[in-house]
């Protein structure tokens, strides 16, 4: 299934959620009809602003050439390689180093990094990084991303709302719709979180052979994945309700990482997979250290 197809599939997938939903809390098709039509401009909005939406969520703001040259630079160089018009450039202030792309199209994109990861990467680890992002647009996975994130904050929201109705307003349902309604979001929910976990662990893998082969670098990929890993354990992004909505845009879990079930479930491939395949990268490239002997020198 290709992008494109998968982004319809989303969106019809929030219309049927909000139109079930306005069945059982106002009853009836008059509520299935009135949350549809909800549902159908919330993904007008999605489409048109889901790259405003995700900058605003994570506090990002636009660098000029004249500000950032070398970051701009670095955009312009890996842009060429990807054959892609050049994205504009957004910074986050943060020490938690990190980085993520946006927007709807190739034409339509954003790269934003943090101030963190500036810090703590070389030129050549940052163009990796920048490169794994340009993948991201070039595969056309951004707007796919954007819209699971936006709708997994949606559905967060609803959940909210319906669990303070059901706890205030549930002795008065007698049909017990409000439960109901509660029940179907947080059932949506966990399908969406695990629509959003797969499409995002399979678009990293990607963006990772992508941003690799654009650069003929997998190594560097290697290092800074490394790097970001070992600098979100010390310095992990607050968790707020809107920075865990777009969590998944990030090139890492922009939080502190944990073991078994809490990485099972994460939308995020684990770090030493990832490294494994960029070392398998480097082998067939003839590249020696391989991917791994670097990270590994890092520890």
């Amino acid at each position: 299934m290709n992008n494109t197809l998968k982004t319809f599939v989303l969106f019809g997938a929030l219309m049927a959620l909000f139109g079930a939903l306005g069945y059982l809390i106002l009853g009836g098709v008059g509520g299935l009809v009135f949350f549809l039509v909800i549902a159908g401009i919330f993904n007008v909005i999605s489409y048109w602003f889901s790259d405003k939406i995700a900058l605003s969520m994570a506090g990002a703001h636009e660098v000029s050439q004249e500000q950032e040259p070398g970051l701009h630079g670095i955009v312009t160089d890996v842009a060429q390689l990807a054959s892609i018009p050049k994205p504009r450039v957004y910074v986050i202030e943060t020490e938690s180093p990190n980085a993520f792309a946006t927007g709807r199209s190739p034409s339509h994109a954003v790269v934003a990094v943090t101030s963190g990861i500036r810090r703590i990467l070389t030129d050549r680890e940052l163009r990796a990084v920048l490169a794994h992002e340009v993948g991201h647009v070039r595969n056309r996975d951004i707007l796919i991303g954007t819209v699971a994130a936006t709708i997994a904050g949606a559905i967060s929201y609803l959940q909210t709302m319906l669990f303070w109705g059901a706890m205030f307003g549930g002795g008065r349902d007698r049909n017990g719709n409000g439960v109901v309604a509660l029940l179907a979001t947080m059932v949506g929910g966990l399908v969406a979180a695990i629509l959003q976990m797969a499409i995002s662990r399979t678009r990293e893998f990607q963006a990772d052979r992508s941003g690799a082969e654009y650069t003929h670098d997998p190594e560097a990929l290697a290092s800074a994945l490394r790097k970001i890993s070992q600098g979100v354990q010390v310095r992990p992004m607050e968790q707020k309700p809107v920075t865990q909505a777009i969590s998944s845009l990030y090139i890492m879990n922009p939080f502190r990482g944990g073991e078994g079930l809490s990485n099972l479930f994460s939308t995020h491939p684990p770090t030493e997979e990832r490294i494994r395949r960029l070392d398998e990268m480097a082998r067939e490239m003839g590249q020696f250290p391989t991917a791994t002997d670097a990270w590994r020198n890092l520890g």
